[in-house]
């Protein structure tokens, strides 16, 4: 039978950012976008503050647009300071390349296996999705969603016992599955 587990953000991950007033390298979203308009140019920012300092720094998203190049419901998105707009905006490649950031999802996501009565077979086959491009190591996620130690885990992969088509001890952000084989309990 096979399971799904899910993995969810739980908040808007950090800006990794080195900070021009302290040094600080993590930045939060405020959750406000700027939008400049200059005759029929636009200019677009997400605003960011320092977790050290609290300065806030402009990540640019337009530059320089013709207002009618943008879709309308985007201007709309971007003068409602829509908090989904700014959880599509961090994840997307083009904005992290352009700004030279990179995200810090620690304590930002979860696991969810919807419960624990898969533990007790000997064979189990799960699909993992996320719900987000949220970077871990697979050996974390199953080590978290089987209660197992993360060396236990590194054991049955050694041991042939935990398979998958992935590597399971780098990082990863996209959707994979395993089958982990476990001894029958002794009765």
């Amino acid at each position: 039978m096979l399971k799904n587990w899910l993995v969810m953000p739980t908040a808007l991950p950090l800006v990794r950012r080195r900070c021009h007033v302290c040094a600080s390298e993590r930045f939060r979203a405020s959750g406000k976008f700027r939008v400049n308009a200059n005759h029929k140019v636009l200019d677009a920012w997400l605003l960011v503050l320092c977790t050290g300092c609290g300065d806030t720094a402009k990540l640019p998203l337009l530059e320089r647009v013709h207002v009618r190049s943008v879709r309308p419901e985007l201007l709309d998105r971007l003068h409602d300071n829509d908090a989904g707009l700014i959880a599509e905006l961090l994840q997307d490649p083009v904005v992290q390349h352009r700004n030279r950031i990179a995200l810090d999802w620690d304590n930002a996501w979860r696991l969810d296996t919807g419960g624990t009565d898969h533990l007790d077979r000997e064979v189990i086959d799960i699909s993992v999705r996320f719900a987000a491009r949220i970077p871990v190591r697979p050996v974390r996620l199953i080590a978290e969603g089987c209660a197992l130690s993360r060396a236990e885990v590194e054991r049955l992969i050694t041991d042939g016992k935990l398979v998958s088509a992935v590597r399971l001890n780098s990082k990863i952000s996209s959707d994979f599955t395993f089958t982990l084989k476990r001894e029958a309990p002794n009765h």
